[in-house]
């Protein structure tokens, strides 16, 4: 049920406000939500990258060792140690992945100028909000020698890069909509058109940049510099929000306001019962196989249950000036795969056009060696495992690596025929659902809370893990949709 739905109040004359329309009431702390635009907060008491993440525990984990300093040196196109860098550097073995692929479109021979590669990066951090991405990027676009009035808007930027304006709308939030003929648009208009080099380069640009937005918000982190501050307090724009909705502030976050209080042993637990599930699943695959009919129809039924998870955040946002000038369309969203009441979309058979058989030769013939990087990387996220589960050692957790990745899938109506999704409602509890989708579809709403509601004794790593993961599934789906539609052009 959507957190914003009638309820009780704590007055009458909100109540009464409530019933008559003028207002909506949170869900979760059950007060009328407030109307200001703009609302003072003061800084995260989390002085760290993260908001989310103690920063004795980032330092802790990564240690800040020689060999991340080592990484940042070669690969960081900004030369600092940035909070994303910190937050990921928990896990160096896929930080030296992601570093030298993104290295590699950003810096590397390729089909774009280098000011395009990082206005690109910017409109592609817009569909998002991400002020984190944006800052970062025009920073980087004024350093490599783009043009600063670019800067003032879309309506200031050559008719080439507004035309990418649709397959990235499309792309950031309804890829199973590129067909064929957004490609042939793009490459058939006249003096603007892209080659395809040049827009293969593009689109694993605005799909990177899409899928970081989820990890910058999933992971809480925090801005590297705060343009907005003055006397302590900073700006953010809200509509209709809740005091108990500014949970990226830990100040803010209280017990009161905490939607669900379990205990210790409730926590442990919980962890019990999911290692439990694990093994038996593993125990009744060894027993018996499902038939390709049930597969199907399990599919089908995940992916209609995942109509049933609503991110816990309001409609109606507003998008702030420094980012709206960057996009076309604000009011363009995700919207479920599976929405009832609409012509049904075929289901996207992984089989029939797979990363491994058809995306990555595709990518590596028009935009070369990326390929091979995007390819280890995806890998290295999906294999990574240090074999344990909060306090436990030597647990083999291949099934809710592979629960998490599918599920991200799944929300894009993606199926593999070989996998059983009765092991994702077996998997992944109702409030890890809640943040998945909100961090892959609508990362701009993600709250401390729903980061912290879910696995409340992992560590952690463990946390940041997921969202490395949930980032790398996005990204691999929208690429997916984008090179498919590529292909059937080309044949």
């Amino acid at each position: 049920m959507n957190r914003l739905g009638s309820g009780p109040v704590g007055s009458a004359a909100a109540a009464a406000a409530a019933a008559a329309g003028q207002y909506r009431v949170c869900g979760n702390c059950r007060k009328v939500p407030r109307q200001e635009k703009r609302v003072q907060v003061s800084p995260p008491l989390t002085r760290g990258p993260s908001a989310f993440i103690p920063e004795n525990e980032v330092m802790q984990a990564n240690g800040l060792d020689e060999r991340t300093n080592l990484l940042v040196e070669e690969y960081s196109t900004s030369g600092r140690l940035d909070n994303i860098t910190q937050v990921m550097s928990i896990h160096t073995q896929y930080l030296e992945s992601f570093l030298r692929s993104q290295f590699y479109m950003l810096r590397m021979d390729g089909p774009l100028p280098l000011p395009y590669r990082h206005y690109i990066a910017i409109m592609a951090a817009a569909r998002h909000q991400c002020s984190y991405l944006i800052n970062m990027h025009v920073d980087e676009f004024l350093k490599t020698g783009g043009i600063a009035e670019w800067l003032n808007g879309l309506e200031y930027i050559p008719q080439r890069l507004k035309n990418l304006n649709e397959i990235n709308k499309l792309l950031a939030h309804r890829p199973w909509l590129i067909t064929k003929e957004h490609i042939q648009k793009l490459v058939k208009t006249g003096e603007n058109n892209w080659s395809l080099p040049e827009l293969v380069h593009a689109v694993v640009l605005l799909a990177h940049y899409h899928a970081l937005a989820s990890f910058v918000f999933g992971s809480g982190i925090n801005p590297e510099r705060d343009p907005d501050t003055s006397n302590g307090l900073r700006l953010i724009a809200v509509n209709n929000f809740c005091v108990c909705d500014l949970a990226n502030d830990n100040n803010i976050e209280n017990a009161s306001l905490t939607s669900s209080n379990f205990g210790i042993a409730d926590s442990l637990s919980e962890l019990e019962a999911l290692m439990e599930r694990m093994k038996r699943l593993q125990e009744d695959k060894e027993d018996e196989e499902a038939s390709q009919e049930e597969m199907a129809t399990r599919f089908e039924k995940e992916k209609k249950e995942s109509l049933l998870v609503i991110s816990g955040a309001f409609d109606d946002e507003i998008v702030s000036t420094d980012v709206s000038r960057y996009i076309e369309d604000p009011g363009f969203g995700y919207k479920d795969f599976a929405r009832r009441g609409e012509d049904h979309l075929p289901t996207f058979r992984a089989q029939d056009y797979t990363w491994e058989n058809h995306g990555f030769s595709l990518v590596n013939r028009l935009y070369s060696d990326i390929g091979h990087l995007l390819d280890e990387k995806f890998r290295m996220v999906y294999n990574l495992t240090y074999n344990t589960m909060a306090t436990h050692e030597d647990v083999d957790t291949t099934t809710l690596r592979r629960a998490l990745f599918n599920y991200v899938h799944c929300m894009y109506g993606i199926r593999y025929d070989d996998y059983d999704y009765g092991e994702v409602n077996q998997l992944l509890e109702r409030s890890l659902k809640v943040y998945i989708k909100t961090v892959t579809c609508y990362p701009e709403r993600t709250t401390k809370r729903m980061y912290d509601s879910y696995w409340r004794q992992f560590k952690h790593s463990e946390k940041v893990h997921v969202n490395l993961l949930l980032m790398e599934a996005r990204m691999q789906a929208e690429l997916l949709y984008a090179l498919r539609a590529i292909t059937r052009h080309l044949t």
